[in-house]
C-alpha cells in the first residue's frame, strides 16, 4: 500500500492480533488483541514489570515478535526486514522517559541531526520544519540553547519536537513525564492533547492516574499477563504503580 493511500483509507493505525510479548525469554503478555484507529488518544497503564515497555518496544521493532500479528503504520512487525525498520520508525514518533539528547549540541543541532539521519536534504525546508516543530511545542526561541540550559520540562518538549519532525502517523510515548515534576507533567500532557487534536494518533504509557482522571480517554491495562481494554472491560485504575 502506498503512503498516500494509507492516509485516506480506514485501516487502523495499529492492529494487534493474538500476540505474545516477550521480555527476553519470558512471556509478559499473552493473547494480546487490540487495534487503534487514526486520531485516537490511548493510555497504556499497568504496574512496573507488567509488560508496558516490552509491548511498546515490540511495536517499533526493538524487540522481536515471536507469536501473533502486529500491523502498524502500514508495516507487519512479524515480517519486517531490518532494512525496513528505519522507514517504520520514520512513520512513528517515539518518546522516552530519558531525553536522549546530545548534551554537546544545541536544540537546533539535535533536531537537524535527526533530520539528516532520516533523509532530509534541502536546507531551507529543514530550517522551516525545525522552526514549525519548535513553535508547536512552545520553544520557538530556544533553538540556540544547549540542553543543560533548559529545564526538564523544556528538554522533554525538545524530545517531542524531535518525534514530530517527520509528521508521524502515530506517536508512541513511554512514560514521557516519569522524570518530571507534577506541575510540569500537566503541561506536557496538554501538549500531547494538542498534538492529538491536530490529527496525530497518540499511545502513551503512564503511571499517572491523575492524567486519566483529568483527561479521560481509552485505557489499555497490562495486568496478570493480559491486556485489558476499557472499551471491552471494566477495571480498577486507582493503583497503577
Amino acid at each position: 500500500m502506498s503512503e498516500a493511500s494509507q492516509f485516506f483509507d480506514n485501516t487502523p493505525v495499529l492492529k494487534v492480533n493474538n500476540a505474545c510479548i516477550f521480555q527476553e525469554h519470558k512471556v509478559v503478555l499473552e493473547d494480546v488483541h487490540f487495534s487503534i484507529e487514526k486520531g485516537e488518544f490511548v493510555y497504556l497503564v499497568g504496574r512496573t514489570g507488567s509488560g508496558k515497555s516490552s509491548l511498546l518496544r515490540t511495536l517499533y521493532a526493538d524487540l522481536p515478535l515471536k507469536l501473533g500479528e502486529i500491523d502498524i503504520a502500514g508495516y507487519s512487525i512479524k515480517t519486517i526486514s531490518s532494512k525496513e525498520i528505519p522507514f517504520l520508525r520514520r512513520r512513528l514518533g517515539i518518546i522516552f522517559q530519558d531525553f536522549q539528547l546530545f548534551a554537546d549540541r544545541t536544540v537546533d543541532e539535535n533536531l537537524l541531526f535527526v533530520m539528516k539521519a532520516t533523509g532530509w536534504k534541502e536546507r531551507s525546508k529543514m530550517k522551516q520544519r525545525l522552526s514549525e516543530v519548535l513553535m508547536q511545542v512552545g520553544l520557538g526561541s530556544s533553538g540556540t540553547k544547549m540542553p543543560h540550559q533548559l529545564s526538564g520540562g523544556e528538554q522533554q518538549r525538545v524530545v517531542i519536537a524531535r518525534a514530530l519532525i517527520n509528521e508521524p502517523i502515530l506517536l508512541i510515548a513511554d512514560e514521557p513525564t516519569g522524570n518530571l515534576d507534577p506541575e510540569v507533567s500537566g503541561g506536557i500532557l496538554e501538549l500531547f492533547q494538542d498534538i492529538n487534536r491536530s490529527g496525530t494518533t497518540v499511545l502513551m504509557a503512564t503511571h499517572n492516574y491523575q492524567f486519566i482522571k483529568n483527561f479521560p480517554s481509552r485505557v489499555l491495562k497490562c495486568e496478570d499477563s493480559k491486556l485489558l481494554d476499557s472499551q471491552k472491560h471494566d477495571f480498577e485504575l486507582s493503583s497503577l504503580h
